[in-house]
């Protein structure tokens, strides 16, 4: 079972609250770091304090001869700096001076040395419970032997520093955790109400019913964003109630129709039951009765055609067909009808060729034929004309004068169950099927049929592409 889609409400709620909280995380982080940096930077200032302070106290010339002149010297430059040790030792490794109650020995070997103190230079390490910042500076002392060169390992205490820095985080977590909350919330409550107009949509199309299609939804009323939704709906809804009609149409055709011939065969078949009858009057009734079931049958035949294109399921077996003596073939077949009715008919054009299925493409024009045959008026003439295209596609043109049919039905002429008239009945012309049959075989074949008024004659006009297009 396939899992249903999260809702648009909590997709927009996580991936909103997300940012947000990543932008959270981010400026909290950015916050740390610059207090940790101001903290470091304020580290080395004082180291170099210190650094400068000794380094100018040795650039003295001493004062006494005395031996522990120069731990004095030491002892009384970083007078003002308590937070900070250090320890300066000679060239052969002996310890000079080192601040009381320090241990900068295992610092002093291992930290490499540095010619400037900055924020990349400085070392971290722990003694005793104590963290410390320092580094490893080289100095030069004016001593009576003359110059000579000292190490000072000098670092100061960070502990009250990372103490301010581990509460700083747990404070942040605290307000960070609340302002995710917080935001995820008004999210979520922005969303829900962002939503409010697609509930109230919802709500209009859940009481329009099969017998309210002519409710619209306004698209004045709605957000712009579901301007189009509304739009997009109200179309649906014409082809809906489009289609109701047509159905509707239809099916007082199809019951008009097939009532009519059963009727009939009810009719004849009780007659023939009243009494006796010879052989001959048998047989008459029988072929009445067959003329009734063969127009039943083509109805159905009609509907079970378009229900294949509906399906895809028309697959024309394609084979080389000559436009030309489709056309001749016809007219010898409509040749009766055509003197019955006063009409003649007339081909013009150059003799072509397509890939197609024979019989479909026969079926087409034969529609198209007996359609103009039927409409055209005695003393006129139906007309076909075969022509090529620019294009490298083939036009089949039927013409016949005839009543015209307004403008606004003639893009849907080619519909199912279409009527320009409603209110006109049948009358052995079939259900009404019979040029959505052409249509469904013209684009089966990859080509497009329409309809139009030339001067006061109906023009029905294929589009095919000619057979080398096929071939290449």
């Amino acid at each position: 079972m396939a899992r249903r889609p999260a809702s648009l409400a909590l997709r927009l709620t996580v991936s909103i609250g997300a940012v947000i909280t990543a932008v959270l995380l981010t400026f909290g982080w950015m916050v740390q770091r610059s207090i940790n940096s101001h903290f470091v930077q304020q580290d080395v200032d004082e180291l170099n304090a210190v650094v400068q302070s000794l380094t100018q106290s040795l650039s003295e010339p001493p004062a006494s001869q005395e031996p522990d002149a120069l731990t004095r010297r030491l002892a009384a430059a970083i007078s003002g700096h308590r937070n900070a040790q250090f320890r300066v030792s000679d060239s052969h490794g002996n310890v000079i001076y080192a601040t009381p109650n320090s241990d900068l020995d295992g610092f002093a070997r291992l930290a490499p040395s540095t010619g400037v103190i900055n924020i990349d230079s400085v070392k971290i390490w722990r003694d005793k419970g104590e963290t410390y910042r320092g580094a490893v500076v080289q100095l030069m002392n004016k001593g009576p032997q003359g110059t000579e060169p000292l190490t000072l390992a000098v670092a100061t205490g960070i502990n009250f520093h990372l103490h301010y820095l581990e509460s700083f985080r747990s404070y942040l977590r605290i307000i960070t955790t609340a302002a995710c909350l917080i935001a995820i919330f008004a999210t979520w409550l922005a969303v829900y109400q962002g939503h409010a107009p697609i509930r109230r949509i919802s709500r209009e199309i859940r009481r329009i019913k099969s017998d309210q299609l002519f409710i619209r939804l306004d698209p004045g009323t709605v957000p712009v964003e579901l301007t189009e939704l509304a739009v997009s709906f109200n179309e649906m809804l014409d082809r809906i109630e489009e289609g109701f009609q047509r159905l509707s149409n239809f099916s007082a055709d199809i019951a008009h129709e097939m009532r009519t011939p059963i009727t009939n065969l009810k009719t004849q078949t009780e007659v023939a039951l009243s009494q006796s009858r010879d052989v001959d009057q048998y047989r008459e009734i029988l072929y009445s009765n067959l003329e009734e079931y063969e127009r039943m049958a083509k109805m159905v035949a009609d509907m079970l055609f378009l229900a294949q294109a509906d399906n895809n399921q028309l697959k024309p077996e394609l084979v080389s067909v000559d436009l030309a003596a489709e056309v001749q073939a016809l007219f010898d077949y409509f040749e009766a009808w055509a003197e019955e009715r006063s009409v003649s008919l007339i081909r013009e054009g150059q003799a072509l060729r397509i890939q197609g299925d024979r019989l479909m493409i026969r079926r087409a024009l034969s529609n198209l034929l007996s359609n103009a045959l039927r409409y055209s008026p005695a003393g006129r003439a139906v007309t076909v004309s075969l022509a090529a295209n620019s294009n490298d596609m083939v036009a089949i043109r039927v013409y016949n004068y005839g009543p015209m049919i307004d403008r606004e039905h003639l893009p849907k002429l080619f519909d199912r169950f279409y009527r320009a008239d409603p209110s006109r009945q049948r009358k052995g012309d079939g259900a009404g099927l019979g040029l959505a049959i052409v249509k469904s075989i013209i684009e089966a074949h990859g080509g497009s049929i329409s309809a139009k008024d030339e001067g006061g004659k109906m023009v029905f006009e294929i589009k095919l592409p000619q057979e080398r297009d096929r071939e290449a």
